[in-house]
């Protein structure tokens, strides 16, 4: 699903139980990981829960984008991995490193109703996909 989609479903959701439900079910959404891409080099570090994030790199556009595939063993955590999939799938790495996804999880209420572990697990997953955004950038 794309973000704006997401942002969209997010705004006509007033209450937090309700926007909760709806994570979940963005993670139910997520496609599932293979198990061959659940490696120690794709765990996410800074993370309470277990959370992967296989990163993939399109040449086939210029310049290159990045595609991820992620997954958690929680399913809160599952559907935020979604969103920050959403949020940033698809992009080079110029535009992933301008994308501010704190002012976006801001903007829908995510990061004040979140947990300071979840918080910090989520920022830990945007911190990679824009570490792996970087490495590209400098590795062109």
């Amino acid at each position: 699903m794309k973000i704006d989609k997401i942002l969209e479903n997010f705004a006509l959701l007033d209450d937090w139980e309700d926007r909760y439900r709806y994570v979940i079910e963005l993670g139910k959404e997520l496609d599932v990981l293979p198990e061959a891409e659940r490696t120690a080099e794709n765990k996410v570090r800074g993370c309470a829960s277990q959370v992967w994030l296989a990163t993939h790199v399109d040449r086939g556009q210029t310049p290159p984008h990045l595609t991820f595939a992620g997954d958690s063993d929680a399913h809160i955590v599952r559907g935020l991995v979604a969103i920050a999939i959403a949020l940033f799938d698809g992009k080079s790495p110029a535009e992933i490193l301008a994308t501010d996804a704190e002012a976006v999880f801001d903007g829908i209420g995510l990061r004040e109703h979140l947990t300071a572990q979840r918080s910090n697990g989520l920022r830990a997953l945007v911190d990679r996909i824009k570490a792996d955004a970087e490495a590209l950038r400098a590795a062109a």
